[in-house]
């Protein structure tokens, strides 16, 4: 079946030069140069590498479905109950990505940058496949899914997802609210804002933070602010892209024994075995300890370890 992330490149293009015209004229904070052309590259270089690995993808699901409990068939219906089953299983897969340092580390590149806009939702992940990240849609083959219809409805989620990375669209219809995912709800899940945190992973239904109690509504007082909790300070691809990984290789190295090893790929971002650094639950305690004593707002951590760079704190991001 067609791709329909590729079909849509043009269009992709296209919208992010119409908001960089309307950003010209009404804030033009809203863009970077070079941010947009770090998130361009990253976008480029996360296509080549879908291109290298979306065969052995594409092999390991061939591979489940033979296992399949169920022949499904490829009628409309089918391609619906897909693609809300694989809605529900991004929205696994990001809520993972945010909890689990392993999965973080190639996620994190999405919400790198400082900015939110368009140009942000191209930046994608160059180490998905060496994070397992396909893990989370192999139950889909199981039950019996087709591999191509998988791709496709995932290939659709995906597209759905660039509208949402903008500051140009305030807020939806209430109806359309209440179920989508939108740009409101999306800031909100970009944001580093202690109130803010590790919420609204959902990919196109928001229905699904709102039944697992991940949904936090972005608030008109309370303006979000982009990026990872310790920012990169750079605009090299190279570190954007793997620079997560580097901080657990250190972290391994550093750790006391065999059991911190584990905890340093499979705990929260900012866990350490010492507790010298902060998870996005102890940056949101002292946040609640700080408004329950009336004090001044939160301002954003200058200090952090690699091991930290998250968004909004582990968990964020695409």
């Amino acid at each position: 079946m067609p791709d329909p992330v590729t079909l849509a490149i043009p269009a992709f293009v296209a919208l992010v030069l119409a908001e960089m015209l309307v950003a010209r004229a009404k804030d033009r904070r809203r863009y970077c140069p070079r941010d947009t052309l770090t998130s361009l590259m990253l976008g480029l270089g996360s296509t080549v590498a879908g291109l290298v690995a979306g065969g052995m993808v594409f092999a390991i699901a061939g591979w489940v479905w033979q296992f399949r409990l169920f022949d499904i068939g490829w009628g409309w219906v089918w391609f619906v109950i897909a693609f809300v089953l694989d809605d529900l299983a991004y929205y696994a897969f990001h809520r993972s990505a945010h909890r689990v340092r392993w999965f973080w580390a190639s996620h994190v590149i999405h919400h790198s940058s400082q900015h939110y806009n368009l140009s942000t939702a191209l930046r994608q992940s160059w180490t998905s496949f060496f994070s397992l990240n396909f893990l989370f849609r192999l139950p889909l083959f199981l039950i019996g899914f087709p591999p191509a219809m998988v791709f496709f409805v995932a290939g659709v989620n995906l597209v759905y997802q660039f509208w949402i990375h903008t500051e140009t669209i305030g807020r939806m219809p209430r109806w359309f609210e209440a179920v989508m995912n939108t740009p409101s709800h999306h800031r909100v899940h970009h944001a580093t804002n202690p109130r803010y945190l590790d919420t609204n992973y959902a990919g196109v239904f928001i229905l699904w933070d709102r039944w697992f109690g991940t949904f936090t509504p972005e608030r008109d007082d309370e303006r979000p602010r982009y990026g990872i909790v310790k920012d990169l300070g750079s605009f090299n691809i190279v570190w954007a892209a793997t620079h997560e990984w580097v901080g657990i290789a250190r972290d391994l190295r550093g750790a006391p024994d065999w059991r911190a090893r584990l905890n340093y790929m499979i705990r929260p971002p900012g866990w350490s075995h010492d507790g010298s650094r902060d998870t996005s639950e102890t940056i949101k305690a002292r946040w609640n300890a700080r408004q329950s004593e009336g004090e001044r707002p939160w301002k954003k951590p200058t200090s952090s370890s690699s091991a930290q760079d998250r968004a909004g704190a582990p968990s964020q991001a695409g």
